[in-house]
């Protein structure tokens, strides 16, 4: 069933003045949300980068949030804010039609017999909760889904498909995992004893907090002996690595690919870039920027924007930088030796 919502209701859930075109009143209602370019009767659409200003004009939509800057460039109802696009996102969870992961409790799902079990859980077919697990109410677990001995999951969160918790993990509140997505295996622990790799097992366990969302194919490795820990609100991207006895502070992002290797501590507010690599035992303070494909080595301590991946270029631009970069050295040389000489 499709959610609609009035243009009164929408403009107070986000917060914003509502300015009526021709034809419309305060009970119009929306019912789905679209692009600029492609919006029509009943949608709204949203304008948060200036960029886009030439499809305001021509657009359809029955109503655009956006600035007051772009108020007088607009010919549609419109919804202004400070901010449009924490309002299409605001608007986007009121219109939601995203499904449950299960609908009830699936007679195909193995459960143990000690399960302690909130109001209103959902538990899809082939799912198996081992002994010990508490899970609060409203929790929904997906099909295929595996929860480990003694694991706790607070209310409200929702694991889609094939999901797999280990035991002793502990989940917080309104907590969102998408496919596919590992939590608690074995963190990387392992002694040499001459040329003979022994297994460390790891015996901490995945502390996760309220509002964490973790994308599809992400892992998150349980603890050495501490735990790894991430804090409310922290979001992370699909097929990310998070390794053992790391700390991730509260709402720091981390977009897809990036890997955090052992016992690293990241700050709050930070955000991670896509296919970033940040090696173990080091800390990040916190309201760190990182940008994509940079390789973090030592410590960061203090707040900023920090970059190292190279932006692609022509190849013959990047052939002609690479035998630069390889003459560098002599070049250097060069450079003490007329030092040298002038200073004489």
């Amino acid at each position: 069933m499709i959610n609609t919502i009035s243009l009164k209701d929408i403009a107070a859930a986000i917060d914003a003045q509502l300015h009526l075109a021709a034809g419309d009143t305060e009970s119009t209602m929306i019912s789905s949300i679209a692009t600029l370019a492609k919006a029509g009767n009943g949608q709204i659409s949203f304008l948060a980068n200036s960029k886009y200003r030439n499809q305001l004009a021509d657009t359809l939509a029955q109503v655009v949030i956006l600035s007051s800057d772009e108020l007088a460039h607009c010919k549609r109802s419109a919804l202004v804010m400070a901010n449009p696009y924490v309002g299409f996102a605001k608007v986007a969870q009121l219109l939601d039609s995203t499904p449950d992961a299960a609908h009830s409790i699936s007679e195909r799902a193995t459960i143990a017999s000690d399960v302690v079990l909130g109001n209103k859980v959902k538990i899809g077919p082939n799912a198996v909760i081992e002994s010990g697990v508490q899970l609060g109410d409203n929790v929904q677990i997906g099909a295929g889904c595996f929860v480990g001995q003694n694991t706790k999951i607070g209310a409200n969160t929702k694991l889609w498909a094939n999901v797999t918790i280990y035991h002793n993990v502990v989940i917080g509140q309104d907590c969102l995992f998408q496919a596919n997505t590992v939590i608690g295996s074995d963190g990387f622990g392992y002694a040499n004893e001459k040329g003979r790799w022994i297994k460390i097992p790891q015996l901490g366990r995945v502390i996760i907090g309220n509002k964490v969302e973790i994308g599809a194919s992400t892992t998150i490795d349980r603890g050495a002996l501490d735990d790894t820990i991430l804090a409310d609100g922290v979001i992370i991207d699909n097929q990310c690595q998070i390794a053992h006895n790391v700390v991730i502070g509260e709402n720091t992002a981390i977009a897809g690919c990036t890997v955090i290797a052992g016992s690293t501590t990241v700050g709050r507010n930070c955000s991670i870039a896509g296919l970033v690599g940040i090696n173990g035992h080091i800390d990040i303070c916190d309201g760190v920027l990182i940008t994509g494909m940079s390789m973090i080595t030592k410590n960061i301590t203090e707040a900023g924007v920090y970059s190292s991946g190279m932006p692609a270029q022509s190849n013959r631009e990047w052939r002609k930088n690479t035998v630069a970069l390889r003459n560098i050295d002599n070049l250097n040389q060069r450079i003490k030796t007329l030092e040298k000489l002038q200073a004489k």
